[in-house]
């Protein structure tokens, strides 16, 4: 199980630690919630910028005496409702997906709230978002989904995965017609495709950015800075501009299918909008799809997460290239279960696991990630180091159903 993690970053709820890339240093946001604050600073740079403007032109029809000199103009062939945009263009793509994402609204039953992103997964009513979106309306609150056209629906959670960053929602009237979004293969994904990302960041429904896949595979924990509540992804990187509000929307591909969903941020300070909220410095990322799905589908079946596990307890502030099986605290059979994977395959505390499937391990959040990649019960590849001497073991995962 998943152990108690040290908190990523210096903010709190809302603030920089809110998402963090663990190849960096900084603090980060998850893109959670949106308020109207963030607009002032943008409505006054445009006052003064015309107030600037205005003084410059009163000044130029001083110096003429009051002459207007005139101007030449060139027209453009077309008028826009001429224009023709062809489907596979990103004005196409966003004008085909945007009647199937939402903006969700929660509220607790403090009447705190706030706003996030969703997309329709079927034709049965279910939205899929991220945890963070519903969690504070989960018990006792109110739900809402918005779509493009205006149209508000009650919702209620199906299920939600904390660990995963993953809620199913449902309508409680779904309309009909509804238009599930495609669901691509995000393995097959590549660094520089093409991203298309829909949200409301700050609140603002509808907003539609565009960027490139920057990475894959990319660890990244995120959470309350507590340190007991944190989500890990083995993410997609984006330079589509993701900001609060965007958590829970779709990251479209080049032909408008769903690759992923956007999750958190990198920030930079805690500059910008919204009093301090984190704000876009084009590093965002995504929980793949292909991984979003399989959580979904368990939500909707059963309503509660199952979690693929080793059974063993990982050191997260260990000074080590890897992940290190932690070797205090605890009995040995505490800190390594005897009857669980990493246990039938030899594994003991102060262990380093270097490897799995494949893929390097560089720290105990990494090892998370890629282990939420997989399904109970797939046989992995891992490599250990113990006194220096590395060892590749055959491992098969258990499960654990539920969060902690």
């Amino acid at each position: 199980p998943p152990p108690v993690v040290p908190a990523y970053g210096a903010g709190g709820h809302g603030g920089t630690g809110w998402g963090v890339p663990l190849t960096t240093d900084g603090g980060a946001a998850k893109p959670k919630k949106s308020g109207k604050g963030g607009l002032v600073a943008a409505v006054l740079a445009a006052a003064l910028l015309a107030g600037g403007v205005g003084g410059g032109v009163g000044y130029q029809l001083a110096k003429n005496n009051g002459t207007f000199t005139g101007s030449t103009t060139v027209s453009a062939g077309d008028s826009p409702r001429d224009l023709k945009r062809e489907p596979g263009s990103v004005a196409g793509l966003a004008a085909k997906a945007l009647p199937s994402v939402v903006t969700i609204k929660a509220q607790a039953g403090d009447g705190e709230g706030g706003t996030g992103t969703g997309f329709v997964y079927d034709q049965q009513g279910h939205i899929l978002t991220n945890n963070h979106v519903v969690a504070s309306a989960a018990n006792g609150g109110k739900l809402s989904a918005t779509f493009s056209n205006g149209k508000e629906y009650e919702a209620e959670v199906i299920g939600r995965a904390q660990g995963y960053d993953v809620a199913v929602l449902k309508l409680k009237n779904p309309p009909a017609g509804l238009a599930p979004l495609p669901l691509a293969d995000s393995d097959k994904v590549a660094v520089g495709d093409a991203t298309i990302a829909i949200g409301a960041p700050f609140g603002l429904s509808n907003t539609v950015t565009t960027g490139i896949v920057s990475a894959k595979n990319r660890p990244v924990a995120s959470g309350d800075g507590s340190g007991s509540k944190n989500s890990y992804m083995s993410a997609l990187q984006t330079d589509a501009s993701i900001n609060p509000g965007n958590s829970g929307g779709p990251l479209l591909d080049g032909r408008g299918a769903v690759i992923g969903i956007n999750s958190a941020i990198q920030s930079a300070g805690n500059g910008g909008f919204g009093g301090g909220q984190a704000g876009s410095i084009g590093l965002g990322f995504a929980i793949p799809i292909n991984q979003a799905k399989n959580v979904a589908e368990q939500l909707i079946k059963t309503g509660k997460p199952v979690y693929p596990v080793l059974l063993v307890s990982i050191d997260l502030q260990a000074k080590v290239d890897g992940a290190k099986i932690s070797e205090g605290g605890a009995s040995a059979n505490e800190l390594v279960d005897p009857n669980g994977p990493a246990g039938k395959a030899g594994l003991r505390p102060g262990d380093v696991i270097t490897e799995f499937g494949g893929k390097p391990i560089d720290s105990g959040p990494t090892l998370i990630s890629e282990i939420w990649t997989y399904k109970p019960g797939d046989t992995v590849k891992l490599t250990y180091l113990r006194g220096g001497k590395p060892t590749t073991v055959d491992i098969t995962l258990a499960s654990r159903v539920g969060d902690k």
